[in-house]
């Protein structure tokens, strides 16, 4: 049984895009032509591969099989030529959806060196709710999501990369007046706090575990900036609850410290992921392969936690 390799490729775009039409105007070819193409392919498969209702098109379970084969056989095609015909870089245009406090790590510490490894790249960054990162990638209006959250576990993503890290309430030196830096949770609520949007990753984690112990905050300032809200805890406006990735440098430079509140342990998890049905391009793989091997946690063996 031969299958056109032309056929497998009109069914990858037909199967991402959701529409035939969609997927006409991006190969380049009339309607019927894609139509004709599924047609054929499914009569060489003796399979349907596609559900076509109201003007929907969705995949069948054998479609979702025989489109993970076509994914592997476009890789395949794709690693051969690129053996027999070497590029002088990778090329392509990288969407992907993050948490704002990632985003600040990329663009101000690994942006420049991510630019003089792959020159051939460019990334469109969009800062998100965890949810409408989702949404984004599910709709396919972002190539990967980029996460600051409880851990996900779905069929339908692919974790590319993933690690645990640190998050905790952080102060100015001088900010609490008391001598230990250990305070329980209901004298530390008691303070000003700056936060990020509730419902934002891990805020709405923070807020979550208070409620548990019926607890809550209301903060003085919500700001969408990590960084900011940051800077403002080290000047002593308040207390903020931040990914260690962000404080780490003030913590460095002695101008703030890390609070040890018992009890208190949200599980907050960084998570690259995309969809199981998404190609992913050379120029995916490169993006994919950089940020996995780069970690904006610090080491956990961390000499700072001050008791």
């Amino acid at each position: 049984m031969g299958v056109d390799m032309k056929n497998m490729e009109t069914f990858i775009q037909v199967a991402e895009l959701c529409s035939f039409t969609k997927a006409a105007k991006k190969l380049g070819y009339s309607q019927s032509t894609v139509s004709f193409q599924i047609r054929q392919l499914e009569e060489d498969l003796k399979v349907q591969l596609l559900e076509r209702i109201n003007h929907t098109v969705a995949l069948t379970e054998a479609g979702r099989k025989v489109l993970d084969y076509a994914h592997q056989l476009d890789r395949l095609t794709m690693n051969m030529r690129k053996e027999l015909k070497p590029q002088p870089f990778i090329t392509g245009h990288i969407r992907i959806a993050m948490a704002d406090s990632l985003a600040c790590w990329i663009l101000q510490d690994h942006f420049e060196a991510f630019r003089r490894e792959q020159p051939g790249i460019t990334l469109k960054l969009m800062t998100a709710s965890t949810q409408e990162m989702f949404r984004l990638l599910n709709q396919n209006e972002a190539d990967l999501v980029y996460t600051l959250d409880q851990h996900f576990y779905y069929s339908d993503y692919i974790i590319a990369d993933e690690e645990q890290i640190e998050a905790h309430f952080v102060a100015a030196p001088d900010f609490l007046p008391v001598s230990s830096r250990r305070v329980p949770v209901r004298e530390l609520i008691q303070f000003p706090f700056l936060l990020t949007e509730k419902g934002m990753s891990y805020r709405r984690l923070m807020d979550e575990h208070l409620a548990q112990l019926s607890l809550e905050v209301r903060p003085v300032l919500e700001f969408g900036s990590a960084d900011l809200l940051c800077r403002l805890v080290t000047q002593g406006a308040g207390i903020s609850f931040l990914p260690d990735s962000v404080t780490e440098p003030a913590l460095l430079e002695g101008r703030l410290i890390r609070l040890e509140v018992p009890d208190f342990a949200p599980q907050l998890w960084r998570q690259l992921l995309y969809h199981r049905d998404k190609w992913v391009s050379p120029a995916m793989q490169a993006v994919i392969g950089y940020f996995s091997g780069k970690s904006p946690a610090p080491d956990s063996r961390d000499p700072h936690m001050l008791s």
